[in-house]
């Protein structure tokens, strides 16, 4: 098999997969729960969340966490933009489906960019607050599968931003926290 064929292969298994996903007679729950999350993804959480961190806590590791935050995005944010654009992948609402239930806000899909942040600030919070380290990521999980289930995103989309994130979250923790 050449790596094209491989690749045509991926595709095809990646389209499956989000057909299977996203579906118009998904539940209204399930709908209404993917907006819920994919909106906890949009970065005002982020601000609040480590502002609230920063304000709140006397605990002198915790003060590191907006700094770290911010590193995190520092460095992702550059790869986000240069991957959506080198890629420059097609959103499924404008190939593969008539419409999505929200409005992307570019045009490309590759990565997901909400996946990408999600990850990230799981990743760094799991470090400061690790006995909540798998409530952070089931609802980094949560925002990433919304994007599929809104249908703006392909399934590879969500899992190229989650090792973006991740990894960003992970440098950022290297570069800040000392061990």
């Amino acid at each position: 098999m050449t790596n094209n064929s491989v690749l045509k292969k991926v595709a095809q298994m990646d389209e499956q997969l989000f057909l299977t996903l996203f579906n118009y007679n998904s539940p209204k729950w399930l709908k209404t729960a993917a907006l819920g999350f994919s909106k906890s993804g949009d970065g005002a959480l982020y601000l609040l969340l480590c502002a609230a961190v920063w304000w709140l806590s006397s605990n002198e590791q915790h003060q590191l966490l907006p700094a770290t935050v911010l590193l995190g995005f520092v460095i992702e944010r550059p790869i986000y933009f240069l991957a959506k654009n080198r890629f420059a992948r097609i959103r499924p609402c404008d190939c593969l489906v008539t419409n999505a239930y929200i409005v992307p806000s570019d045009k490309f899909s590759l990565p997901s960019g909400h996946s990408a942040a999600a990850f990230l600030v799981a990743t760094i919070l799991s470090h400061f607050f690790p006995e909540l380290g798998l409530l952070f990521f089931a609802w980094a999980a949560g925002v990433a599968l919304s994007r599929v289930i809104l249908g703006v995103h392909f399934p590879a989309d969500i899992i190229i931003g989650a090792a973006i994130g991740s990894s960003c979250g992970l440098c950022a923790l290297m570069l800040v926290v000392p061990v």
